[in-house]
């Protein structure tokens, strides 16, 4: 199998990711709730976790590493933690669902939702970010790269409109988290959301929330936190704030030995090596007969890349990629209706998407732009 599905889950995972997993579910303890080795040692992986997903995206305190079931749970934490109604939200026409389905949860409870439109290929502008805010205006709320187009919104640009208007800043990192460097105080990101399985390389059943120390939102679960047993609510204390019940330590344990592994070889090396293998997906695609690719042509981009053959409907492509070349891909709306619609993909059904990795080989790109001249080239 040609696997080339990446935005849904990276694979195959580093072999110390699965070594990490297997020893941590090994251990006879609960991190926080007891003093055997197995609860130390468990205490131990989640401390040493923070630390390196602090250091990945450049944040002094680690303590703010908020560990969630995945993204999604840390963006409903992000959303509903600093939104009551009557507050005013800006996001774009390219959001993800786990975004747009609790924004229109929230804006049925009261809370006033602007959306902005999304270029296709540039993202929201800063400028009209800076338009949108109102009185009101309690958070801003943007994907980093859209996950159907591999668009790339211009996350510092609008940092810094928010940070001069004082409004808090929450990104969605689903995309991006691993492959392309951020900065989270540098791009006065306030809440910086993405999850543990893709680009991190770590299991599913892992997400982070970062949240700076401008922000307080409001606790989405409370209960048990091993530490601070005697006070009567949630402690105060980060990040027993957030985390309530047993932590997936065992995923966490995956989580840390895939941040350790891109941290090794860096952000920014991998994110440039990712920009060559892309930048030869997408200029192949385009000069394809009979296919349209949406999102931009040239320049950086995330590693989501969209099109369509004429004549053919994208699910139908996906199963013939995968039962006739055995390439795996993933077709439909991936889970951003808004994102289709702003692509005019909507009504089509969506898209086949097309998402290599870090262990993508250029031979394995080149066997899929074969497949799809074939593809095409039938259907003409």
């Amino acid at each position: 199998m040609i696997y080339l599905d990446n935005a849904a889950t990276s694979w195959p995972k580093p072999e110390t990711v699965c070594s990490a997993v297997s020893e941590a579910v090994r251990l006879g303890g609960n991190p926080g709730r007891g003093t055997s080795e197995g609860a130390r040692s468990a205490a131990e992986i989640l401390d040493t976790a923070r630390e390196l997903l602090a250091q990945l995206i450049n944040v002094p305190d680690p303590s703010r590493i908020i560990f969630t079931l995945n993204a999604t749970d840390a963006l409903n934490l992000a959303l509903k933690g600093m939104l009551s109604p009557g507050d005013h939200v800006i996001t774009s026409s390219m959001e993800h669902n786990a975004v747009t389905r609790p924004l229109a949860y929230l804006e049925d409870a009261g809370v006033l939702v602007t959306k902005l439109a999304a270029d296709p290929a540039d993202g929201v502008s800063p400028e009209a970010v800076r338009s949108a805010i109102r009185p009101e205006t309690k958070l801003v709320a943007v994907t980093h790269a859209s996950n159907v187009s591999g668009a790339l919104n211009p996350i510092g640009e609008i940092g810094q409109v928010c940070h001069e208007r004082g409004i808090p800043f929450l990104v969605d990192a689903s995309q991006t988290a691993g492959a392309v460097p951020i900065d989270a105080s540098g791009m006065h990101i306030d809440l910086l959301a993405f999850p543990g399985h893709k680009s991190l390389l770590g299991p599913a059943g892992t997400g982070v929330l970062y949240v700076s120390e401008r922000v307080s939102p409001l606790p989405l679960r409370s209960g048990g936190t091993g530490e601070f047993s005697d006070v009567r609510l949630q402690p105060e204390q980060l990040p027993w704030h957030y985390e309530a019940g047993t932590p997936n330590t065992i995923g966490i344990a995956g989580l840390a030995a895939g941040a350790r592994f891109i941290l090794e070889r860096s952000v920014s090396a991998i994110y440039h090596e990712e920009q060559r293998t892309l930048q030869t997906l997408v200029s192949g695609l385009a000069a394809i007969p009979g296919i349209t690719v949406y999102g931009p042509l040239s320049g950086p981009r995330a590693a989501a890349v969209s099109f369509n053959i004429d004549g053919l409907d994208c699910a139908d492509a996906a199963m013939i990629l995968e039962t006739s070349y055995g390439i795996s891909v993933r077709a439909g709306l991936q889970c951003a209706p808004d994102a289709h619609r702003t692509l005019g993909t909507f009504n089509l059904g969506g898209t086949v998407r097309v998402s290599p990795g870090l262990f993508t080989s250029s031979e394995e790109i080149e066997a899929f732009l074969s497949a799809v001249r074939e593809i095409s080239a039938e259907g003409q």
